[in-house]
């Protein structure tokens, strides 16, 4: 189908921008939204999708990703990681910095949006990665959501730890600074004192709260002082949610991902290394208090961090094991079978993973099921439920955390700019996706 034909959504369960649900007909035409009513069957169409007992959801923004291109491919590529994205109701993502090259001037995010242009089969936006030495287009770059800054976990270029450097950088420019917040010296003393350990559970003790905290805090006083706009990526604390429940200003957003809200340090018993990842998993209670962070809207919104390695590098015995995690095929269904558990609502799950990240970062057209609105658009299935199956997956490292985990909420459909790009477990590869915008 071209992106200039027109497509009907019959009789699917429609959440509506207020939260409310009407069982209607949807018109996409031309890639945008162009009519949401009850019953829609005079309209003239070139195809049309039955959604009977199914629930249309705003496709999902994945603001945090690893896609491993360039530089990394045996991991991930764009290609297969927009097929998991497809596949997982994602239809929009934005991408971190840390492939090779890194992507820090201009000519490595141009070369990433024609590789994304040319294989995505969904949307797309690449963040600009800070370094100590402050390259020009950290400001001048375009298009990007904002500056990734790796405060801890990381090493060479990227690795920004140093406060008169990471002040440098919030003080020059407006571009939004979007911080993985863990403690640099703190990990580095913690793995000197825990050196020899190679139980992979010792992972959350060296990179642990405290120094997540730390991190977090500083961030926080270095965006006070320039009043610069601050998003916290894969926030994993309790005492960063109450930091924050505290002193949270209107510039600053935070999210979280379903692994943090999920997974705790017990998983480290049944699959080891697949558990690890940066920052780490914590304990029941910091679960406990970031679910209600989220609920309450101290935290914003979800990313998954999707982040592949190879069953083989995985399966080195740590600390050699990389830290990381697939996600993006999951994350949906997991939230949603949080909702139909009673722990959320549907409405909360969409505003979460889509409405607020096209907000935060000022993506326009997203995020809402209405006319004028891009038609990026998800079908789930809230009847059944089916396991998570490595066999099932679309992601190139072919494994999941969530592996046997029972879900509801799978897609069914994924509609990307008004074509289909998935249809009942098919992958229409020939979509593609287009580059985001992010208006000032």
């Amino acid at each position: 189908m071209s992106i200039n034909s027109s497509l009907r959504i019959r009789q699917a369960q429609i959440l509506l921008p207020n939260g409310e649900f009407l069982v209607g007909d949807v018109l996409l035409q031309n890639g945008s939204i162009v009519q949401v009513a009850a019953d829609l069957s005079a309209a003239s169409i070139d195809k049309e999708v039955d959604a009977t007992g199914l629930t249309l959801l705003p496709g999902v923004i994945d603001p945090q990703v690893h896609f491993r291109e360039p530089g990394l491919e045996h991991k991930e590529d764009l290609f297969t990681a927009s097929c998991a994205c497809a596949k997982g109701g994602v239809t929009s993502f934005l991408e971190m910095p840390n492939t090779r090259p890194l992507t820090t001037t201009q000519a490595a995010l141009d070369d990433k949006l024609q590789r994304a242009a040319q294989k995505s089969l969904v949307n797309y936006g690449f963040f600009i990665g800070a370094t100590a030495d402050r390259l020009p287009d950290l400001i001048q770059a375009n298009p990007t959501p904002g500056i990734k800054i790796f405060m801890g976990s990381m090493h060479g270029a990227l690795l920004v730890d140093q406060e008169a450097v990471l002040e440098k950088i919030f003080a020059y420019g407006d571009r939004l600074i979007a911080v993985h917040a863990e403690d640099q010296e703190r990990i580095a003393q913690r793995r000197q004192e825990f050196a020899g350990s190679t139980d992979p559970a010792i992972h959350s003790t060296i990179q642990d709260n405290q120094a997540a905290l730390n991190a977090t805090k500083l961030a926080l006083r270095l965006s006070k002082q320039y009043q610069r706009r601050l998003h916290i990526l894969h926030m994993s604390t309790a005492e960063e949610a109450e930091l924050l429940r505290q002193d949270k200003p209107a510039w600053v957003t935070a999210e979280v991902t379903p692994q943090h809200l999920l997974l705790n340090t017990e998983a480290y018993q049944t699959i080891g290394t697949l558990a690890q990842m940066n920052p780490p998993l914590r304990s029941a209670h910091d679960n406990e208090v970031l679910w209600q962070a989220l609920l309450d809207g101290v935290i914003d919104f979800i990313a998954t961090d999707h982040a592949p390695h190879t069953l083989e590098e995985k399966a080195q015995p740590y600390p050699n094991s990389p830290s990381g995690m697939p996600g993006v095929e999951t994350s949906l269904p997991l939230m949603l079978t949080q909702a139909m558990r009673g722990r959320c609502t549907v409405a909360q799950v969409a505003n979460w993973m889509s409405t607020a990240v096209a907000q935060a970062y000022r993506i326009p057209n997203k995020g809402a099921i209405a006319p004028g609105y891009d038609a990026d658009l998800v079908l789930v299935d809230l009847n059944n439920y089916y396991p998570v199956q490595r066999a099932d997956l679309q992601t190139k490292c072919g494994w999941s955390p969530f592996e046997g985990w029972n879900l509801t909420g799978f897609p069914v459909v994924t509609i990307v700019g008004g074509q289909v790009v998935y249809d009942h477990g098919t992958l229409n590869t020939n979509v593609r996706g287009q580059a985001l915008r992010f208006d000032a």
